[in-house]
């Protein structure tokens, strides 16, 4: 009954910033700790960032760390702030709930994703 909906990509230039929002509905929804993932074409699915249900912890992934911000507000949306984007950071991005960690089995839930271009 957990539904997930991601919102905010877009095409940006190399440096330029992007705020992406995850909006999650259901009896079961905000339970666990909630990721976010992105995959390139032909490229595995990888782990970004993930926070908590409280928003008390969380974790990001070397690659993004110290550029983007992952959090929530008092509502069931989960928000990731994309700073100084590269093109490397290229990917459809997706939200994941229902687990914990850093690994893609882990997580339950997924939503469509929503596509992020960095030009160069």
């Amino acid at each position: 009954q957990v539904q997930l909906a991601e919102s905010g990509g877009g095409l940006v230039q190399d440096g330029g910033s992007l705020r992406l929002s995850c909006a999650g509905s259901g009896r079961t929804s905000g339970s666990k700790a909630t990721g976010w993932f992105r995959q390139a074409p032909g490229k595995e699915r990888e782990f970004v960032a993930y926070i908590s249900r409280t928003g008390d912890i969380k974790y990001y992934a070397d690659s993004v760390k110290g550029r983007f911000t992952i959090s929530r507000d008092n509502a069931n949306t989960v928000y990731l702030q994309m700073n100084r984007l590269k093109p490397e950071d290229t990917a459809a991005y997706h939200c994941a709930a229902g687990g914990w960690g850093t690994n893609t089995n882990e997580y339950d839930y997924w939503g469509q994703g929503t596509q992020v271009t960095v030009s160069s």
